[in-house]
């Protein structure tokens, strides 16, 4: 996909973060971009973001986590155009937390944005895609995780792994019908979803998430990095696209030095010390 002008692009999460700076990115590059979050009021921004910049932009709310809802969704979509041309499953929540510190509760919701929300939404958009015949592109925001499981992270890491597989098999899928499928995979970026991530245990104490906060802000890597990596992933169909330093160091650590990857996850992190 050598241009993205007059596109159909369709972005969850948008409401804010990489969603937000995703939907930008497509927008400036000249495509029509629908927004979708729970978030109404960051939608909105979006937006608004868009349209004074001369762009196209259309919002829907939507639980990526509820199948009725996305269905709702691309029902509304598919009653304006045939089909998408661009799908970008990124809405996604954090968990921190050691494995016995973390409730099962925790574990259904997680699982159900970050796995399930990208599930949701290729059931609901690619059927469409497929019956058009002209092909089309599936962006997945998996992460840096899907590489590297801290002992923190169980939840998260787990769900993020699924991302990554569930994305391997489904480029094999949809390749004979000339879809491709990326998965993104940022390392520390610096969004609101650190602020709204599921802190237990040790974790979830004092001051632990602040600290956490402040450790991504000074990093200050920011989500345009992450728009970026994705718009060139579908125009070069790259099938795993890691995003950030410390992202692409997981993703070759655990090819070439496993093991010392295998012990860097076992130390505690510097924010509970």
């Amino acid at each position: 996909m050598k241009s993205f002008n007059n596109k159909q692009v369709l972005v969850t999460g948008a409401a804010s973060g990489i969603g937000q700076a995703t939907a930008l990115a497509f927008a400036r590059a000249g495509a029509q971009v629908w927004l979708s979050d729970l978030n109404e009021s960051g939608l909105a921004d979006t937006a608004k973001m868009i349209r004074e910049a001369g762009g196209s932009a259309q919002t829907l709310v939507c639980d990526v986590a509820d199948p009725d809802s996305v269905q709702a969704m691309a029902e509304q979509v598919h009653a304006k155009i045939e089909a998408l041309d661009i799908l970008v499953n990124n809405a996604g929540i954090g968990s921190a937390g050691r494995f016995l510190d973390v409730s099962l509760n925790t574990w259904h919701k997680v699982m159900d944005v970050n796995l399930m929300g990208v599930v949701h939404g290729c059931q609901a958009f690619l059927p469409a895609m497929v019956k058009r015949a002209q092909g089309g592109h599936v962006v997945n925001t998996a992460s840096a995780a899907a590489f590297f499981a801290g002992a923190e992270m169980p939840v998260y890491a787990a769900s993020k792994f699924a991302v990554l597989g569930l994305t391997e098999s489904l480029r094999a899928d949809m390749a004979s019908h000339g879809i491709g499928v990326s998965a993104i995979c940022p390392g520390v970026i610096n969004t609101p979803i650190v602020q709204n991530t599921i802190m237990e245990g040790a974790m979830g104490e004092g001051d632990v998430q602040q600290k956490v906060v402040q450790f991504y802000e000074k990093r200050n890597y920011s989500a345009d990095h992450v728009a970026d990596a994705i718009l060139k992933a579908v125009k070069r169909n790259i099938a795993v696209q890691p995003v950030s330093p410390e992202a692409w160091g997981m993703y070759l650590g655990k090819r070439l030095v496993p093991g010392l990857l295998g012990k860097l996850s076992q130390q505690e992190l510097p924010f509970l010390k």
